[in-house]
């Protein structure tokens, strides 16, 4: 790191078209609060490889589904670790950042996860349901995601082939619940009390239980510096089951908070990114 303010290359997109998001919004904001202990630029993740020189820190932010330009965020992972350059998150994260892969090794150690599967032969290990959830394993932000009865299931091209698409039974829940750390230590929580309406979010007291299902998965994507997201539904019987484990380029739905818990939010995020540059 230089002697100097550390310097951070902030990775976004800010025109990318998120349904229910603002991503330029929450970057202006949550940039303008860092560039108080930083010297900041922000890029376009397909600019990233070639303007990472020069930073103590490369940081991912809301840059979009990677698979809009995969070859340009495999170039920058790539010339990252050639260089030794430091990435926040880092790049080593077992959740989102890796694929879906994490939900079928879930699944298979009997965690509170929607039960997943990707071959025809695990399709009977699924619960019954009326509908079954299936997306491509290497998708995001709902593309590709569409609802079948079981019958059509393993008539899928590329499920008996090549285990490129995950199923899952359609879960009838009453609401879903994200947790936002950074590194261990929980920030706030919010909650869609409509099912429908993913996006439009209110603040959730999480109970000591909850807490305890959130931090399981924290605990268990082994990241020390970061911010994660933990995503959960509730089911009609009261139980919390994991969505998602977004490490990567979590939306965090700053405008949803009040204003102190944004400035503690911040606060917290400036703190990560120093120790994570001192370690």
């Amino acid at each position: 790191m230089s002697a100097a303010r550390p310097r951070l290359l902030y990775v976004t997109d800010l025109a990318y078209p998120a349904r229910g998001r603002r991503y330029c919004d929450e970057d202006i904001g949550l940039t303008a609060r860092l560039r108080d202990s930083f010297d900041l630029a922000l890029c376009h993740p397909r600019d990233a490889a070639a303007l990472m020189t020069g930073f103590d820190a490369v940081v991912v932010r809301n840059s979009g589904p990677v698979l809009h330009h995969r070859e340009a965020y495999e170039e920058f992972r790539e010339r990252a670790a050639a260089l030794g350059t430091r990435v926040y998150n880092p790049p080593h994260g077992r959740g989102d950042m890796a694929g879906k892969q994490y939900l079928l090794d879930l699944t298979a150690e009997g965690r509170p996860v929607i039960p997943t599967v990707d071959r025809p032969e695990d399709l009977p290990l699924l619960p019954a349901a009326e509908l079954y959830a299936v997306k491509p394993k290497a998708g995001a932000d709902s593309i590709g995601l569409r609802f079948v009865p079981y019958a059509e299931l393993a008539e899928l091209a590329g499920l008996a082939a090549d285990g490129g698409l995950l199923v899952q039974p359609r879960v009838d829940f009453a609401y879903e619940v994200s947790f936002y750390f950074v590194d261990d230590d929980l920030q706030y929580a919010l909650y869609a009390p409509d099912p429908g309406r993913r996006w439009v979010l209110e603040p959730y007291e999480p109970t000591p239980a909850d807490l305890d299902f959130a931090r399981g998965f924290i605990d268990w994507n082994t990241l020390d510096h970061g911010i994660q997201r933990v995503d959960a539904c509730r089911t009609r019987g009261g139980a919390l089951l994991l969505v998602e484990l977004e490490d990567l380029n979590p939306y965090l739905s700053l405008d949803r908070v009040p204003d102190e818990v944004r400035e503690r939010f911040a606060a917290r995020l400036t703190r990560s990114l120093h120790a994570f540059l001192e370690a």
